[in-house]
């Protein structure tokens, strides 16, 4: 992970919260606090497939991540990262896998309301490298 901001790497399978930075096609960043959890080399964050996050990364890969707090303050330097929506199903399925261990029931108390809802189904996985 390179690290920006003269700061040190930080631990992103241990972060709870990661600030994920898109770029709009004007070239304005845009923050969004989120969870993620590591698996395999990767890094993984669900979201709903219509969200301008997973718009913005289907027109520009390249992402920035830093910790931060749940209201999305940044908390550390930096680092730059590449993203892509995942479809391949043994990916999606790994990357749940990886965020239910690491949010429990937290994690199982959005996936039910979500169903409930009937969202679950319209999500979007976000697989990041770094």
């Amino acid at each position: 992970m390179n690290a920006r901001d003269g700061d040190a790497p930080f631990d992103l399978a241990a972060a709870r919260y990661v600030s994920l930075v898109t770029r709009r096609r004007d070239g304005r960043e845009v923050a969004t606090p989120v969870w993620i959890a590591s698996s395999e080399g990767a890094h993984y964050v669900f979201s709903e497939a219509r969200a301008g996050k997973v718009r913005r990364i289907r027109a520009n890969p390249a992402v920035r991540l830093a910790l931060c707090d749940m209201r999305g303050r940044v908390l550390s330097g930096a680092c730059d990262a590449t993203a892509r929506i995942v479809t391949d199903p043994s990916i999606v399925a790994r990357a749940y896998v990886a965020l239910r261990r690491k949010y429990g029931w937290q994690m199982w108390l959005i996936d039910l309301l979500s169903r409930l809802a009937g969202r679950y189904d319209r999500r979007a996985i976000l697989e990041i490298r770094c």
